[in-house]
């Protein structure tokens, strides 16, 4: 089983991840730590608009399903039986993920929740003003780069959406029950 998970900036995604991770054995793959060895080897500080820009050079260069491809191939030497990739959000990703079997979960919340969720988690990435937040998110919802994010367009391809304005606890129900869905497809 490949999960893909997408969804905005401080929504849960992470903790969807670290959930299907600890509590049913998946193998996490990160879109971040591919984007990070990349910021790190060009000697970049590590910063959301580097961030953003190196992942849109690397779909440039490899193709705008680049992240998953990359996984794919990783995952048949690893020999993995459940995995999750995080964070989809390129349309191409999306569509190559799903041609491979794979299920698309999107996560959202609330815009000022996830605001403050990202305050406390403190990423070099996330230290940025509200109304810097709600402009990074405008344009990564919609990248005018033809090798940018759509997350927009791939939260709208999403086989599940999982809505995370409330507790922990509520946010693990509704994995398992998109899990349970899942499994009776």
């Amino acid at each position: 089983m490949i999960v893909g998970i997408t969804g905005t900036d401080g929504a849960g995604k992470g903790t969807v991840v670290e959930y299907l991770v600890q509590e049913k054995g998946f193998t996490h793959y990160s879109a971040r730590s591919i984007w990070i060895e990349e910021i790190e080897r060009q000697g970049l500080e590590n910063n959301r608009s580097n961030m953003r820009r190196t992942a849109n050079e690397l779909r440039g260069t490899h193709g705008n399903d680049y992240l998953v491809t990359y996984y794919l191939e990783k995952m048949q030497t690893e020999d993995t039986a459940r995995t999750v990739i995080e964070s989809i959000r390129a349309t191409a990703e999306a569509q190559t993920l799903k041609a491979h079997g794979g299920v698309l979960l999107a996560v959202d919340a609330d815009q000022k929740l996830r605001y403050e969720r990202i305050q406390e988690r403190k990423s070099s990435s996330d230290q940025v003003t509200f109304e810097e937040f709600v402009r990074q998110e405008e344009l990564e919802m919609n990248d005018p780069d033809p090798h940018g994010m759509q997350k927009a367009k791939v939260m709208e391809m999403a086989d599940y959406t999982i809505t995370n304005n409330g507790t922990r606890e509520e946010l693990h129900a509704q994995v398992e029950d998109v899990l349970r869905q899942i499994a009776s497809d």
